[in-house]
């Protein structure tokens, strides 16, 4: 049996390093800052303080999905070498891009008839991507075939949580996530929604809470009610910031008081320049394993 590839794309938001560690192959979205197109490359051309000060002084930001043609090219390389293929989409709820990778899978099936190619909805982003790929290169270590490494992310998915929150609504109200009105009036009460993932994949807002100390200290609460063992959960949390050390630092300062067992498993990352686009500066989202709200 041959080794088989596990990959995802950039708005997993695991730094380079991080990836070559857990031997990770990955592919890059596309964005625009003022009109010029970039790969979204892990902050190295564009590095994400740059990103978010370029969108804090009316920089204008637009982001494009991998397409057919890229996905095709890009496992092409792992099936002439022989091998067979797990690759982890972003949330189909967020982009096409879940879409374009099934096409490429279904052309190439034909071309590469003994080769296998798996491709899974993450049905999140960011941190909680991240999260699901990084389970699975450890399952990957531990010897497991490409079809149970499949079936894990198709059964666990879903029980990766996740709460975000923004005390700036400027940006949801750029990118539709919130209405104008609901917006500036958000705005002027201090409102920060706290927002999580349906079972479609999609953000959905699901409390408004007033004040920034509130918030932290509801996001931590949901946190401790949803999590495999609340405040005994001994596995894995990350925390992924949009240019907001301050909060994401206050968040961990929380969850290490009231949850003694994390205290050397959480990872902080920064959310990249893709979702970035979409969040604005200053996002918050705190990812971990538990049971559903819905």
């Amino acid at each position: 049996m041959s080794d088989f590839v596990l990959s995802c794309s950039s708005p997993a938001d695991l730094t380079k390093e991080q990836l070559e560690e857990l031997g990770v192959s990955y592919i890059f979205f596309h964005f625009q800052l003022d009109g010029k197109d970039y790969y979204d490359d892990l902050g190295k051309t564009v590095p994400y303080k740059d990103f978010f000060d370029a969108m804090k002084n009316g920089s204008m930001t637009k982001t494009s999905q991998i397409n057919v043609e890229e996905y095709y090219s890009y496992f092409e390389e792992f099936l002439k070498a022989g091998k067979d293929i797990l690759h982890v989409t972003l949330s189909s709820g967020i982009s096409g891009t879940y879409n374009s990778a099934m096409i490429a899978k279904t052309d190439l099936e034909e071309k590469y008839p003994d080769r296998k190619i798996y491709i899974v909805d993450s049905l999140t982003a960011t941190g909680g991507y991240g999260l699901l790929v990084k389970k699975l290169s450890k399952l990957k270590a531990e010897g497991k075939s490409i079809e149970e490494c499949n079936q894990w992310a198709l059964d666990n998915r879903l029980n990766i949580q996740a709460w975000i929150f923004t005390s700036d609504l400027t940006y949801l109200i750029r990118g539709g996530r919130v209405s104008k009105t609901s917006g500036t009036i958000g705005n002027l009460l201090n409102i920060c929604p706290m927002l999580t993932f349906d079972r479609e994949g999609k953000l959905d807002t699901r409390y408004k809470i007033r004040g920034k100390k509130k918030v932290i200290k509801a996001v931590v609460d949901k946190v401790i009610e949803q999590a495999y063992d609340h405040e005994n959960y001994a596995d894995e949390i990350f925390i992924n910031h949009a240019d907001n050390l301050e909060d994401a630092n206050a968040v961990i300062d929380a969850l290490n008081e009231r949850m003694p067992n994390v205290k050397d498993k959480i990872t902080l990352n920064w959310i990249g320049n893709l979702i970035g686009s979409h969040t604005g500066p200053g996002l918050i989202g705190v990812f971990f394993f538990g049971n559903r709200e819905d």
